[in-house]
């Protein structure tokens, strides 16, 4: 059966929730967004397009930073409102710096930071 990606449930706006998960360690790194044509374009291409919904632009994640995330699986849940997109990412996920963007937690009511910012030398 062939895929096509109006098949999914968007929201009001066209957009649906995609999570980045990493390949190897299984650690969730980004929430973004995609629309049908981000959808589309990362199953054409295997480079992980989003919607960025603040510059109304496509948005292939490391095109600027070079922290690129390479789609390794794609993944719908039961409801087809959710994907899942399993990546090699090159560097941090996050526009901060960090491994990922689910850096804070809160325990015993207090927030508490997991990850540190990447030094620039380890940075790709």
């Amino acid at each position: 059966m062939s895929f096509d990606p109006a098949s999914l449930s968007y929201n009001a706006a066209g957009l649906i929730p995609a999570i980045a998960q990493d390949e190897t360690s299984g650690e969730i790194l980004m929430m973004a967004w995609m629309n049908q044509d981000a959808v589309r374009q990362t199953l054409d291409s295997g480079r992980v397009t989003y919607w960025s919904r603040s510059r109304q632009a496509f948005w292939v994640k490391g095109e600027s930073s070079g922290n690129t995330q390479t789609l390794v699986d794609f993944r719908i849940d039961c409801d087809r409102d959710c994907l899942l997109v399993v990546v090699r990412q090159i560097g941090p996920a996050c526009h901060t710096n960090r491994r990922s963007c689910f850096y804070t937690a809160v325990r015993d009511t207090q927030e508490v930071e997991l990850l540190k910012p990447e030094s620039a030398s380890n940075s790709h």
